[in-house]
């Protein structure tokens, strides 16, 4: 099946008029700006504020909102995890203009594409056709609840690819049947599709993911700021959006964002090797047990100096992405609405148009 064009569907940039939320204009924005997004974190918060969240970004000037798709949090201290396609669909009836999108879901093990095709086109069409679908090979932590196993790295890959065929097979209408090595479809059609399909983001970590993002996807996700990665991606034809996620930490003062994120976020420095493949909290617990916050402040920007929160997404600009979401592992997430919108959007704007990665 041949790679779509990217047409310009899902995220979008604040629109003229008055918030309505606020009661005041939305920031000004250009159409080559770099598109700032909120992570929801489903780990750490409930699904009503969650929906709360996304409005309070919506109000603070965020071009949009990912959410992570997990059966478990990362540490039992995180203390949840909401489904997302449930609080998707609250929040594109509580939102006007922001941005929906997954980041990531896993199509396969938990789920079956078919029912990811289904929940997605239902999300675009609540939310207008503001929702992109961000989508990649998941992680044990999530899939193995089921009890089917989870696949190896390679098998993970063209599962992948045959889920992006089936998800494009169904948004095409009508009865579809597919008969592939690892999933299948049978006769299914999706009665409630939007006029234009959702955009696909396919998380990607190296040239085998980079060329499945660029085949059959319609942009790019990464949480590194790799230009090589971006470089690949447009190399082999690649030319939708480029999402990346940038982790930081505010609080007013540096001691509160570190103790944050050290108890809420350790386990993010343990490196995809290991976050991919642990199947509990508790395994995380071990994994992260030496981790000293002297290390989660080397790795992160943290405290409320905003010079090196813009640092922190700078590089990502540079590489070549044009949507970064900011996953604020702070304690305060009001606080950190209110300094973005009066402070660090306005400054993270002012970093210029999106770099293009040759």
């Amino acid at each position: 099946m041949p790679r779509r064009a990217y047409r310009g569907g899902g995220l979008v940039g604040p629109v003229p008029g008055v918030n309505p939320r606020a009661g005041r204009p939305w920031p000004a924005y250009r159409a080559d700006m770099v598109k700032i997004g909120y992570k929801l974190a489903a780990e750490g918060f409930g699904p009503a504020e969650l929906v709360r969240q996304a409005q309070r970004a919506e109000a603070a000037g965020f071009d949009f909102v990912e959410i992570s798709d997990h059966f478990h949090p990362w540490l039992d201290v995180q203390g949840h995890s909401p489904f997302a396609w449930s609080v998707l669909g609250a929040i594109a009836q509580g939102t006007e203009r922001i941005g929906l999108a997954t980041g990531v879901t896993c199509p396969f093990v938990r789920y079956h594409p078919a029912i990811i095709a289904q929940a997605a086109a239902t999300v675009a069409l609540l939310s207008d056709g503001r929702f992109t679908l961000g989508i990649g090979a998941g992680e044990r932590l999530n899939e193995h609840v089921v009890g089917r196993g989870y696949p190896a790295v390679a098998q993970r890959h063209e599962m992948l690819r045959e889920s992006l065929e089936i998800i494009r097979l169904l948004w095409e209408g009508g009865y579809q049947s597919y008969e592939g090595q690892y999933l299948d479809l049978e006769d299914a059609r999706i009665f409630d599709l939007p006029e234009t399909p959702p955009a696909i983001a396919v998380a990607a970590s190296g040239p085998a993911s980079a060329s499945v993002a660029a085949e059959l996807g319609d942009g790019l996700f990464a949480v590194e700021p790799d230009a090589d990665l971006v470089s690949e991606y447009r190399r082999l034809g690649g030319d939708g959006p480029r999402f990346g996620e940038a982790g930081l930490a505010w609080a007013p003062t540096e001691e509160a964002a570190i103790e944050a994120a050290w108890t809420t976020a350790r386990w993010s420095l343990t490196g995809w090797k290991v976050m991919s493949e642990l199947p509990n909290p508790v395994n995380f617990e071990a994994a992260s047990e030496y981790i000293r916050r002297e290390d989660v402040a080397e790795k992160l920007s943290v405290g409320p100096d905003l010079d090196a929160h813009v640092e922190t997404v700078r590089p990502f600009v540079e590489a070549g992405f044009d949507h970064v979401a900011l996953m604020n592992l702070g304690p305060d997430p009001d606080g950190f609405f209110d300094v973005f919108e009066s402070e660090l959007g306005p400054r993270l704007r002012e970093l210029g148009p999106a770099a293009s990665a040759n």
